[in-house]
């Protein structure tokens, strides 16, 4: 018997503000390619932000939501703002 395939549920998007925001450690560049940090910074302020960050809640060693969100991919977009 086959079994059924896992729903996947989607979080709605929100605005969370930026000091509630850090790097996570699982980052996966960790080489700078392409444009500067510097560069990048000032094409969001001229463009803004194109892609938006994708983040996750930070938990406690008790499972809870910390209240931070760290930012699997996306480091040098956060690092530009």
């Amino acid at each position: 018997m086959a079994k059924s395939a896992q729903k996947i549920t989607l979080s709605p998007s929100r605005d969370i503000p930026f000091d509630k925001l850090v790097l996570s450690q699982s980052n996966v560049r960790r080489i700078k390619a392409g444009i500067s940090v510097e560069e990048l910074a000032q094409d969001i302020a001229r463009r803004g932000l194109l892609q938006n960050l994708s983040v996750r809640p930070v938990l406690a060693d008790d499972g809870s939501e910390t209240g931070r969100f760290e930012i699997p991919a996306g480091g040098r977009r956060f690092q530009a703002l």
